[in-house]
């Protein structure tokens, strides 16, 4: 491994202009990165990683890379890219393994994050360092929101989940499992209970449905479902997912690990929203696609498609009697997420748009006050480095509202 990295890291043209930097929504210093440790010095390769992104050891797995900073590399117009992936993951991992925060003064400043996906984690890591005092109030029993429940171990180890949780705990993060903020507990508690502010990260958990006959039947499952534990699922050997994006992706290679013998991705356009290289490693296991069809009715044995003619110009229109049967023992439907409202719907203040997504300014502060939000409650179901880059913005915020309330409460003693 290590001589594969340092071959990739030699191929690096050092450009002046580096076009994988700006290909990376959160502007990782890739060169800079692999020339440091070209020059020797790991460990301030992983210290620039991780500065810039505390989650870089997880995105240096799980980004779409071919069209983030691979994609944009120069040498990926004649040739192939340098994998910047690679050796970030391999020095981000050396670096994440050994770091150690040390004495960090406490400022007496209680946050809570409530939500411990890729959104809550890299804010609560920035804080604590900070000296804030954090809790994370997590739903379920182990931290990780999507990147836990929603992408494969394949893809994903889970111990990296683990070393998130060990690296929080030294740093005196506290975190409450299986705690669902708004049914028990509620926002207003918590500033009764001294939190200065409050993040909300907690995800988008409803599954899209396509609203056609046959959806509630027991052989249909959603993508999002699926996911959380496909262990306690049963699919039998024939497998139709209606949907082409990451999620189904996700799905249909999950699906040939648990012994199903056959799944068929269906999907309404021959351009998918899955990354190039999901969807080669998806037809390389086995799966088989089948475009420009629309779901009809799902019944007992499958479900019926319809056939959709193109003019050319994008518009799909289904074709008079093409109805057809395409026999499965199961369904999952992966047509993406939206908001469960039931923690906005018991808070009063916040707004929400018609999508049932949290309303926030640029900076995370939501329509409340001392009330902030990120990540896919606030954007929708997007990637993991885009909910880190726009967190560490709203990290900024709560540490300057909190200074903010600290210079008020100074006036007006004086």
């Amino acid at each position: 491994m290590a001589y594969h990295v340092l071959t990739e890291a030699k191929r690096c043209l050092n450009c002046k202009k580096p076009m994988c930097r700006q290909g990376c929504p959160i502007n990782t210093p890739i060169s800079d990165m692999i020339h440091t440790l070209l020059d020797g010095d790991i460990d301030k390769a992983g210290k620039m990683l991780f500065e810039n992104n505390p989650l870089s050891m997880i995105c240096s797995l799980v980004c779409n890379h071919e069209n983030q900073c691979e994609g944009h590399c120069v040498l990926n117009r004649k040739g192939a890219p340098v994998h910047a992936s690679v050796i970030e993951n391999y020095i981000s991992t050396y670096y994440f393994d050994r770091l150690k925060f040390g004495h960090i003064e406490k400022n007496g400043k209680k946050v809570a994050i409530i939500g411990s996906g890729p959104a809550g984690i890299a804010i609560a890591l920035i804080l604590a360092q900070r000296g804030y005092d954090i809790t994370i109030f997590e739903g379920r029993e182990r931290i990780g929101g999507v990147l836990r429940y929603g992408i494969p171990e394949f893809r994903l180890p889970k111990s990296i989940l683990d070393k998130y949780k060990e690296k929080l705990y030294s740093l005196g993060v506290k975190i409450r499992p299986n705690t669902m903020v708004g049914s028990g507990i509620t926002i207003d508690d918590l500033f009764r209970d001294g939190y200065k502010a409050v993040f909300i990260g907690i995800g988008v958990w409803r599954p899209n449905t396509l609203r056609i006959k046959g959806e509630s039947l027991g052989h249909v499952h959603y993508a999002i479902n699926y996911l959380t534990n496909p262990d306690v699922y049963r699919l039998g050997e024939k497998l139709a997912i209606i949907g082409a994006g990451n999620s189904a992706m996700d799905v249909a290679r999950t699906a040939l690990r648990h012994r199903v013998r056959e799944v068929t991705v269906y999907s309404r356009h021959d351009f998918f929203a899955a990354s190039d290289h999901e969807i080669n490693y998806a037809k390389l296991e086995g799966v088989e696609f089948k475009v420009h069809v629309e779901p009809v009715e799902i019944v007992d044995n499958g479900c019926i498609f319809a056939d959709l003619d193109c003019d050319g110009h994008g518009t799909l229109t289904r074709r008079p009697g093409s109805e057809r049967l395409e026999k499965a023992d199961s369904v999952i439907i992966a047509i993406s997420q939206g908001a469960d409202n039931a923690l906005v719907a018991k808070t009063g203040g916040l707004d929400t748009n018609d999508r049932g997504l949290l309303i926030t300014n640029t900076f995370g502060e939501t329509t409340r006050d001392g009330i902030f939000a990120s990540g896919d409650v606030v954007s929708g179901a997007r990637t993991v480095v885009e909910a880190v880059a726009y967190s560490k913005k709203v990290a900024d915020a709560i540490d300057e509202y909190i200074q903010g309330l600290d210079k008020q409460g100074e006036e007006k003693s004086e």
